[in-house]
């Protein structure tokens, strides 16, 4: 039996910093909230505490030190891009997300799931991280947004997938693919359901997949008891896909007011990814992507108000690297700059992802609850910025920054 004791502790249920903030934490549980100390006692003085931060949107096999978004796609192994997520891994549990998703592979890895792999080190204690919950290869079409040689605009039979690996055209191919994430241990579906910003091929909100195509997805993840998460832009590609039963729409740029009632009216979760709008790096790219940037990104920052208003239900995720690995936060400092309270945003990655992920043994500091705690120095119900700066980290009672 341990107690941390702190200054304050944030109830995202009451939205109210609780003073003082005491926690018993026995093993991986919270087994007390309030009370007298006992145990050894970790006495965080003036910080205030809050549940572990969920990203519903992250790529741990992309982006970090040393990779280039060009030639790593043909010049990094598998076991080189292993070594590099585990320190990206790191980065974000020490940032005090103790939860991600890790949204779809597309990289060529052999048929191999590295997200799964990766889990089973963290959830080892081989190394550090925060928990996973990866999807395998993403699910697209040849050329689609997540096919991993649109991206450098390789030349034919340069890097050839497989279905195994994520492309997958017509009914049968997809059905295939989703069953070979399942069968190695993928718990989710991502699906690229319409065009990106930094796609080579075609608009950014043109649907991908038919809605046939959508359909046979959603049924085999559904039939198997897994969500669906699908990049999405565009109102009408949004829509076909909360049609089809996709359960998390990724972005979600261009959506209209259709496309929002619609999300409403079947609970569909928005990953809005908002601060990649801001800061995302599009210098570099060919000047067709970055005049596409130009006209889509204001765009988006506008969708979220609209979304927000309407109560569409947003979950926080950052799309890193298009954020770099350790800085998630700043998502949350984008939402409130958007126009949500700063409790909004801390519910948006805690008891919002919690919801999305269908758990209830985390987001919230209560006890038999997992003991995933962080600490600040401030009240982030009134400056939501202190959350970039995280002065302890706890993850299944285990102690990672301090």
């Amino acid at each position: 039996m341990l107690t941390i004791r702190a200054a304050g502790l944030v109830d995202v249920d009451l939205g109210e910093v609780v003073r003082p903030g005491i926690l018993q934490i026995d093993g991986d549980r919270i087994v007390g909230v309030g009370g007298s100390p006992e145990g050894e006692i970790i006495d965080l003085g003036d910080l205030v505490l809050l549940p572990g931060l969920m990203d519903m949107e992250v790529n741990l096999l992309m982006g970090g030190r040393g990779e280039h978004a060009v030639t790593s796609p043909v010049r990094d192994d598998p076991p080189l891009r292993m070594l590099r997520a585990v320190g990206n891994a790191r980065r974000t549990l020490r940032a005090g997300f103790t939860t991600v998703r890790n949204l779809g592979l597309f990289c060529k890895t052999g048929g191999y799931l590295l997200d799964v792999a990766l889990m089973k080190a963290i959830d080892a204690g081989w190394v550090d991280g925060p928990r996973i919950v990866p999807a395998g290869h993403a699910i697209t079409p040849t050329g689609g947004h997540l096919d991993p040689t649109m991206f450098g605009a390789f030349a034919p039979h340069v890097l050839d997938l497989t279905v195994e690996e994520g492309i997958a055209n017509g009914v049968a191919e997809v059905r295939r693919a989703v069953r070979y994430q399942i069968k190695h241990g993928a718990q989710l579906i991502k699906v690229c359901a319409s065009g990106g910003v930094m796609s080579h091929t075609g608009l950014p909100g043109a649907q991908h997949y038919s809605d046939e195509e959508l359909r046979a997805i959603v049924d085999e993840a559904h039939r198997h008891g897994l969500r669906v998460a699908a990049h999405t832009h565009g109102a009408q590609a949004v829509r076909s896909a909360v049609e089809a039963g996709i359960d998390c729409i990724e972005h979600g740029f261009l959506i209209d007011d259709e496309a929002i009632e619609l999300m409403v009216k079947h609970g569909t979760f928005l990953v809005a990814t908002q601060a990649l709008t801001e800061g995302m790096d599009v210098s570099h790219a060919p000047p067709e992507l970055r005049e596409k940037a130009g006209q889509i990104f204001p765009r988006a920052r506008n969708s979220i108000r609209e979304a927000m208003a309407a109560g569409v239900k947003i979950a926080v995720g950052t799309d890193a690297p298009a954020i770099p690995h350790g800085r998630n936060a700043i998502e949350l400092v984008t939402l409130v700059e958007r126009g949500m309270t700063p409790l909004g945003a801390i519910r948006a990655a805690t008891t919002t992802g919690a919801e999305l992920l269908a758990v209830t043994d985390r987001g919230r500091l209560a006890e038999g609850l997992l003991a995933d705690v962080i600490a600040v120095a401030g009240d982030p119900l009134r400056d939501i910025s202190t959350l970039q700066n995280v002065k302890f980290v706890m993850k299944g009672g285990k102690t990672f920054v301090h």
